[in-house]
């Protein structure tokens, strides 16, 4: 995570702040999820079934790769110097453009959209993410995302 100064996040905005490391996307994290979100539509556990559909095997949720941000995030986002907390405050945008199969690992691409002090102390900020999938041109989902950050 690279520090910064909140003066200086204006000079920042537009700029790509960073690329995660690949995560794999297994068939038992997919499962785990399936089991936890009680989501357990064959295209994501039934592998056999899932050969015969267009995607040739299981794919991971939509929900599973969005929930990969954190993840994702954990050493490419911005922090505020100073920072007490940080919050996830949302998604403006979310769209799932392809599916990751099972087995395919992905990165999260971070650009700082925004960054707006709400009050004092109070950061929010918008990051436009792509997360791509190895190997494949178009991504699995892009977002902008919001965070919080209380600073003091």
């Amino acid at each position: 995570m690279a520090v910064v100064k909140a003066q200086d996040l204006a000079g920042i905005v537009g700029q790509e702040v960073g690329v995660s490391d690949w995560i794999e996307i297994d068939q038992e994290r997919i499962n785990v999820f399936a089991d936890v979100t009680e989501d357990h539509q064959f295209i994501h556990i039934d592998e056999e079934k899932a050969k015969q559909t267009p995607f040739g095997g299981t794919i991971a949720h939509g929900f599973l790769t969005l929930s990969m941000l954190s993840a994702l995030a954990a050493g490419t986002s911005l922090v505020i110097d100073g920072i007490q907390m940080g919050i996830n405050y949302g998604f403006e945008k979310v769209r799932f453009l392809q599916p990751v199969r099972a087995g395919k690992k992905i990165r999260g691409r971070f650009t700082l959209a925004e960054a707006t002090e709400r009050k004092p102390g109070q950061w929010m900020l918008k990051y436009a993410v792509s997360v791509e999938i190895e190997g494949e041109e178009k991504p699995a989902l892009m977002a902008e995302w919001l965070t919080l950050q209380i600073v003091g």
